[in-house]
C-alpha cells in the first residue's frame, strides 16, 4: 500500500505517475481518492501524457467530493498502461490538497 499527499496548485493539475504505468501481469489496483480541501472538486485521472500537459482528462477515474469523503476505484491494470495518473481541479481556483492511497 502506498500513501500520497499532494497539492494542486495554480497549474490546475499534479503528476501522479512519473512515467506511464507498465505491467507484466494484470492485476486489480484499489485507488482511494480523497479531497481535503473545502471549495474546490478534483478528479483522478489516467491519460496520456499529452492529456496531462493539456490539462484534460483521458479517464476519469474518481472525483472527489468535500473533505472526509473517500471515494474507491477498482480498475485493472491493463487498462492503465502506457498512461500516466494525475489530479485535475475540476472545480474552484484555490490550491487544492488530497490524498490518494494505492494497494
Amino acid at each position: 500500500m502506498v500513501t500520497v499527499t499532494g497539492t494542486v496548485g495554480p497549474s490546475g493539475k499534479y503528476l501522479f505517475s512519473g512515467m506511464p504505468v507498465t505491467t507484466g501481469v494484470n492485476t486489480t489496483l484499489k485507488i482511494v481518492f480523497e479531497n481535503n480541501t473545502a471549495g474546490a472538486n478534483l478528479e483522478l485521472c489516467a491519460g496520456t501524457p499529452a492529456n496531462f500537459a493539456a490539462g484534460t482528462a483521458g479517464i476519469v477515474l474518481s472525483d472527489s467530493g468535500g473533505p472526509g469523503f473517500q471515494f474507491l476505484t477498482i480498475v485493472d491494470t491493463a487498462h492503465l498502461a502506457g498512461l500516466v495518473l494525475y489530479v485535475l481541479r475540476a472545480v474552484g481556483s484555490i490550491d487544492a490538497s488530497f490524498t490518494l492511497i494505492v494497494d
